[in-house]
């Protein structure tokens, strides 16, 4: 350690700090640009002038080196003076309108301008601002060529896309000659965007800067579990797969059946999307789940017995997930469902042909094996009962598992059905009789499940009719895509009106329709044309078009005006004490993955009111530093999404086999490896800013 006195204060600080550290650290603002943390001073942009007893001169505090007994001043008058002649200059250059958000502003505000020639007016480059490049917008007519993203593409990020063009008054911060960010070696970090003092540099998607992790990880921030996917699929790029697998695992303890039939939220809002194609979040999850070594069983942590009961009604993503983490926070857990084997909608709703039982067998049976009780073929109508049985606390997963019809004149006829008893028919091998030529309406996840599963039943045609156009389809694209492949027909603006019964067949009286107006959900409203009339003949109709829960009235608790459970929705409580609900029942129908958290956060919710702490999780990986070196890959930008391997059409719709197919080794590492790491930004060091004003 070495003493120095900065402004009359004796600071320690340690032998070979510059003055500029050293004063930070001390708590003492000296006004900078050019300088970054993570950075090699260059001493460039001249604000950060000291003076020093002794020394002629003002040098710059960042690249001037602390020496024991140095007495320093950073605000006498003449430091002011110089430091807004400078401020001048820089700004004669710039737009008036200086970001707000910026560093330059903040420290133009704490410096203070002065008007160095009366009457100018900023002359600016009149440099084109460049916004049709993916992620980041380019204004160089704000750029003070302080040379910190230079620096931190070629020095922390190894990259080397973008330097100094040019000479002299000429100067800019480019690419080479004509050539575009993603044409020059740019991985899309935005490293450069983060240490840009101006905005010259700036985000297309604006944020605050308390949401700036949110909004920096959106493939995380999108996960309605909050799956830390960017770490996992780094860890599969890096080749550990089962360190990958583990992460997954810290969260939801349904990582293969996610793998499986996930939605992926994620992929839609990863920024890779916004250059060429997304990551394949979803089958690199498949990947690794099938790598699974059941490691993690040996690290599983499960508190000491609390004495405290807890029934969970219903089997299925919602439910299992709360007992899941219940039993490892000590808690005695019994999970009650009504059906014959348990899985809830997964096991009833989902083909097998995207989720094959052995796969959920597995991961329900991993949760059994921690402790939790599983009491299938047993329906609960009473709250009171299960309270007299002894347990604390009780959550309803009961889904949404009756489907819906349309209200419309003849389908009560027993050949029109609906797609939830259909799947469900076919899951527990029970007889269905479609008949060859299947008519389907809906266009969900559930209408394409039910399209698909009638042609492995035997059906010769069968077509989809939808009130919308393809791109308002709330199905999963690829799904769409392999119903398309496998014969399915997809009948866009259409619907039914009336269903006229004949004896060995039925005819669809249908409307076609247009877009008009966006209603509640965002969509175009579908609007009847007049005079479109037109039929439709099938041998059954299969309405896909909703679904509804089912509360007994036993269960006392409250319900709203569609008969979902209601609850608070920070916590999941319900109407009575003790009392949690979530999952479809609560919200409708929605994804395994929406069930899940709402599962996670019953478990915290009822921890608590057992008392607990509430605390779920379980890391299963430590946090490891991330590499901030990335180095340079030409064509980092235009690597194409590997494309998922899935098994011919002409062979998948003869049965229920798994109709996708995995990567490999070799194909889950090189997918994994687009990933634009967007996490590494975080982890780049704020730049010193001025005192808030009191």
């Amino acid at each position: 350690m070495i003493k120095i006195k900065i402004n009359g204060k004796n600071i320690p600080t340690h032998s070979g700090k510059t003055i500029f550290e050293a004063a930070t650290d001390a708590g003492i603002y000296i006004p900078n640009l050019c300088y970054h943390p993570d950075l090699a001073p260059i001493g460039a942009c001249r604000l950060c002038i000291v003076e020093i007893k002794g020394v002629r001169g003002l040098p710059t505090s960042c690249t001037t080196e602390a020496q024991e007994g140095m007495v320093i001043k950073t605000n006498t008058p003449e430091i002011q003076d110089l430091r807004k002649k400078v401020l001048w200059l820089i700004l004669s250059e710039h737009p008036k309108d200086i970001e707000a958000s910026s560093q330059l502003k903040k420290v133009a505000e704490w410096i203070g301008v002065e008007e160095e020639l009366p009457g100018y007016e900023p002359q600016t480059k009149g440099l084109p601002i460049t916004s049709e490049e993916p992620l980041f917008i380019r204004d160089l007519d704000r750029c003070i060529l302080c040379g910190r993203c230079v620096r931190i593409c070629q020095d922390m990020r190894e990259i080397g896309a973008i330097g100094l063009a040019g000479r002299g008054m000429d100067t800019i911060v480019g690419t080479g000659i004509d050539k575009q960010i993603k044409d020059s070696g740019c991985k899309f970090c935005r490293a450069c965007v983060e240490v840009c003092p101006t905005g010259a540099l700036r985000d297309k998607t604006e944020f605050e800067e308390e949401n700036k992790k949110a909004e920096l990880l959106p493939c995380k921030n999108a996960c309605p579990a909050g799956i830390d996917v960017s770490r996992y699929v780094r860890l599969v790029a890096e080749g550990r797969f089962q360190d990958s697998l583990e992460v997954i695992r810290e969260t939801v303890p349904f990582p293969h059946v996610l793998g499986c039939v996930c939605t992926h939220p994620c992929e839609e809002k990863c920024f890779r999307d916004d250059v060429n194609e997304p990551i394949a979040i979803r089958a690199l999850k498949k990947f690794v789940a099938e790598q699974d070594t059941g490691r993690w069983r040996e690290k599983i942590e499960i508190a000491s017995d609390t004495g405290k009961r807890v029934a969970i009604v219903g089997s299925g993503p919602a439910g299992l997930t709360a007992a899941w983490f219940l039993c490892k926070a000590g808690h005695a857990v019994t999970v009650f469902e009504a059906m014959s084997e348990a899985g809830g909608m997964m096991r009833s709703a989902i083909p097998r042909y995207r989720l094959p039982a052995d796969i959920l067998d597995k991961e329900i049976g991993d949760i059994a094996n921690i402790g939790v009780m599983i009491e299938v073929n047993k329906k609960i109508e009473s709250t009171d009962e299960l309270f007299d049985q002894g347990f604390d606390a009780i959550f309803y997963g009961l889904g949404a598992p009756h489907g819906m019809k349309m209200g419309i004149p003849g389908e009560n006829d027993p050949r029109v059905l609906d797609g939830i008893s259909v799947l469900e028919a076919i899951n527990f091998g029970r007889e269905i009789d479609l008949g060859k030529k299947v008519a389907v309406v809906g266009g969900g996840n559930v209408a394409i499940d039910v399209a698909r599963s009638a042609l492995r039943m035997g059906a010769e045609t069968v077509t989809m009719l939808y009130r919308r156009g393809r791109s308002e389809m709330p199905a999963a694209p690829e799904e769409i895509e392999e119903a398309l492949e496998e014969g399915v027909v997809i009948d866009f603006l259409t619907t039914p009106v009336k269903v006229l019964a004949e004896a060995n067949k039925l005819v669809l009286e249908s409307l076609r329709m247009e877009l008009g107006e966006p209603d509640e959900s965002g969509r175009r409203r579908p609007v009847p044309i007049e005079g479109s009339e037109f039929a439709v003949e099938a041998n059954s109709l299969v309405m896909a078009i909703g679904q509804s829960p089912d509360v007994p009235e036993g269960l006392n608790i409250a319900t709203n005006r569609r008969g979902r459970i209601e609850v608070d929705s920070e916590t999941l409580v319900a109407s009575r004490k003790g009392v949690f609900a979530g999952g479809d029942v609560v919200t409708g129908p929605d994804s395994i993955i929406a069930a899940i958290q709402a599962g996670r956060v019953a478990a915290d919710s009822i921890d608590k009111y057992l008392g607990g702490a509430g605390r779920i999780d379980q890391r299963f990986v430590p946090e490891e530093d991330v590499e901030v070196s990335f180095g340079r890959e030409e064509g980092f930008a235009d690597r194409e999404r590997v494309k998922i391997p899935v098994r011919s059409a002409k062979e998948r719709i003869h049965d229920f086999s798994q109709a996708e197919e995995s990567f490999n080794e070799e194909v889950a590492k090189k997918e994994a490896s687009r990933c634009l790491r967007c996490q590494a930004r975080l982890k780049i060091s704020a730049a010193p800013l001025p005192p808030e004003k009191k």
